[in-house]
């Protein structure tokens, strides 16, 4: 499938470049995405909107943006030499370390040349006569390639509520995912924040550093453990190094896609003192692995109530004032939202110039020319900063218009919610592959492996569509179904289906409520994943493949055959519901 032939026989009017394939996006995805298919003999070309790579840590530059995945796991596994070669210095990597090690990703593997950047993607449309996709861009671009592949990201589509007023407010509005590059100096200022998720838990306590007044503006309170983050020592990278593919290995059969060791003895099975003592051991050691305290935390009620408890009784110990405590203390269950890691974040509500606002019954009403109102009463600032997530999994699809057979549109497909097989394809997209799509585990587990695991899967579908000299792939209807119909039961056995969360959707007004991530585990996905690509890409109709040609081994990427039985994680525990999925 060399591409000048293709712009001799088969180049569409009207586009000015045919390419293999088009990657829209330049985070650890896209990448990765153009790495391999380079690697494997395609053509490619990525756009990608921002000025650099990094994708969400390209935009991301609040202060305090950190990963809650401890660094020497953050990271590619595909190369054993560039695991090697990097050097993480803290235990959970900040922002701008993160950006240069995608740079250095970009700079190690020569993929620039091959990236536009300061270009969006603004239409893609599948051309039924020439079997593949147009793709138009805001800078004129008219290119068309054979597989078109949305390295878009899950949480980059910032959210901007409806303020009324908005526009009236006469001092500048930042918005936490979409934060000036030069940065922001609070010195002195009277600062308000809108939302108490990630990236105001992160950002709060160190505005608070500089900022005269800091006012917070509550909706739902929310969960947090301590990182107790810390510099890493030359002995403990030396160690992981050391044998850096075991711990790839475990980390791959976990649910998550990265490895702590937890506890797989049910809450409710402990005494009290017993649990109490665990939970204290797990909030010590901190992280998102404070979830592994226990087996049963994400699937019993009442055993999430206690560890529910704990984490309430923490708030009230650090939280000196009563009722300021008792706001910042949540009422849902444990973990059915992402849980937070935090570096002083409850300890910034004893500083006296620190207040919370609750706005859960009292909204925000309006922006005014100073500040914002609620309830009647003007709080008055020089900025604000709003930290009100994104449109997640499904918002950044909603900015390109992306049309597949018949003239329907992507948006039109999904109006109801997402649907795709596998979270790699939907039906009536041919060749359009999604990474970490809707159906997948992709924000439930570690992003990096998510990717890896679609990248590698999608390059080696990629390249037996090309062995076989097939014009297209896209999935069976009853499979699709199927695989959503799926996706829906697996996400009643987890407590985090409970509760109204940026996983189904419910910060977006209007949007359909559908648990939209895969929550049956990382190791299961793949599992299933690497049965349908062994079955000859089951649930797939490949068309136009030549007759003459013979079927050529179905790949398998090594690295993906992965037992089920590593460390205890089997699908009979995902049944028994003991295995905790952070």
């Amino acid at each position: 499938m060399a591409a000048g032939k293709q712009d001799q026989q088969q180049r569409p009017a009207e586009v000015d470049t045919v390419f293999d394939a088009v990657i829209v996006g330049a985070g650890f995805a896209g990448m990765y995405m153009l790495h391999r298919l380079r690697g494997l003999g395609f053509t490619a070309r990525v756009y990608e909107a921002g000025g650099g790579v990094g994708g969400t840590w390209y935009w991301n530059r609040y202060p305090g943006a950190r990963c809650d995945v401890e660094s020497m796991q953050y990271s590619f596994s595909f190369s054993e030499e560039l695991d090697q070669q990097w050097d993480w210095s803290e235990k959970y990597a900040p922002q701008p370390e993160i950006l240069a090690y995608a740079n250095h990703v970009a700079d190690r593997f020569d993929l620039r040349q091959h990236i536009r950047f300061d270009t969006r993607v603004t239409a893609a449309s599948f051309d039924e006569a020439a079997k593949g996709w147009r793709i138009e861009t805001d800078r004129g671009d008219k290119v068309f390639a054979k597989f078109c592949i949305m390295a878009i990201g899950c949480l980059s589509a910032a959210n901007h509520p409806p303020f009324k007023g908005r526009e009236d407010f006469k001092g500048p509005v930042y918005h936490t995912g979409e934060w000036p590059h030069e940065g922001v100096d609070f010195t002195g200022l009277r600062v308000g924040i809108i939302g108490t998720g990630s990236s105001a838990i992160q950002s709060i306590p160190i505005i608070a550093q500089q900022a005269s007044a800091l006012t917070v503006f509550q909706r739902t309170a929310t969960y947090s453990v301590p990182a107790w983050n810390a510099k890493l020592t030359p002995e403990y990278r030396r160690s992981i190094k050391a044998d850096y593919p075991a711990l790839r290995a475990k980390a791959r059969a976990r649910p998550t896609g990265f490895y702590f060791p937890f506890n797989m003895k049910p809450a409710l099975e402990a005494s009290p003192e017993e649990r109490e003592r665990q939970y204290e051991e797990a909030w010590e050691r901190g992280g998102l692995p404070f979830l592994g305290a226990f087996g049963d935390l994400l699937f019993e009620k009442e055993a999430n109530d206690t560890i529910a408890e704990f984490a309430r009784n923490k708030i009230r110990g650090i939280v000196k004032d009563p009722a300021t405590a008792e706001l910042l203390c949540p009422s849902n269950v444990f973990g059915c939202k992402r849980l937070c890691v935090d570096t002083g974040y409850f300890e910034t509500y004893n500083l006296p110039h620190v207040k919370l606002v609750d706005v859960s019954r009292t909204p925000i009403e309006r922006f005014t020319s100073k500040g914002i109102e609620v309830d009647g009463t003007e709080y008055q600032f020089d900025a604000i900063v709003s930290a009100t997530g994104f449109a997640a999994m499904t918002g950044s699809f909603d900015k390109i218009s992306i049309t597949g057979r018949n003239g329907q549109t992507l948006a039109e497909k999904w109006r109801a919610g997402p649907r795709a097989y596998l979270g790699v394809a939907t039906v009536g997209f041919p060749n359009l592959f999604t990474i970490t799509g809707p159906g997948s585990p992709s924000v439930l587990a570690s992003m990096i492996q998510a990717i890896e695991q679609h990248v590698d899967w999608m390059a080696d579908c990629i390249a037996h569509i090309r062995d076989i000299g097939a014009a297209t792939i896209e999935p069976i209807e009853q499979y699709q179904d199927e695989w959503v119909e799926h996706v829906n039961e697996v996400s009643k056995i987890s407590l985090r289906s409970t509760c109204s969360s940026w996983y189904v959707g419910a910060n977006i007004p209007g949007r359909p409520r559908v648990f939209m991530p895969y929550i049956g585990g990382f190791p299961i996905y793949v599992q299933k994943c690497n049965e349908v690509m062994s079955n000859g890409f089951e649930g797939f109709v490949i068309d136009g493949a030549d007759p003459r040609n013979e079927a050529p081994r179905v790949r398998l990427t090594e690295r993906w055959r992965v037992p089920l039985d590593i460390d205890v994680i089997s699908p009979a525990a995902v049944a028994a519901r003991r295995v905790p999925v952070v």
